[in-house]
């Protein structure tokens, strides 16, 4: 395992964002295509969970986002951010706020 300082891992943004549609990605059994508001902005993000979660179950999901990553296509799509999931090691499990915070609200 890679150590980083602390100095680095402040450089990470990481937003609570509101999925508000899902769908599969073609081509590919493992990702799907979320639509994310973050307030200000609503991005696209490409998720490696489709094994794991229907498309229609996560709409509607408050989740944190890593916000500030250098985007990066998958499958010809552009992913602007990353879902943040821990993994059981049979499956990621999504986390989520006990209450509803505003899509954007950091994670500090």
């Amino acid at each position: 395992m890679e150590t980083i300082s602390f100095d680095d891992f402040k450089k990470l943004e990481i937003r609570i964002g509101k999925i508000l549609s899902a769908e599969k990605v073609e081509d590919s059994d493992k990702l799907l295509k979320l639509e994310v508001d973050f307030g200000e902005e609503t991005r696209q993000i490409v998720a490696g969970i489709a094994q794991f979660y229907a498309p229609e179950a996560l709409i509607g999901k408050e989740c944190p986002f890593a916000y500030n990553l250098a985007f990066r296509v998958l499958k010809g799509i552009e992913s602007q951010g990353m879902i943040l999931c821990p993994s059981d090691e049979s499956a990621p499990v999504l986390l989520h706020p006990d209450k509803e915070v505003p899509p954007g609200s950091p994670i500090k």
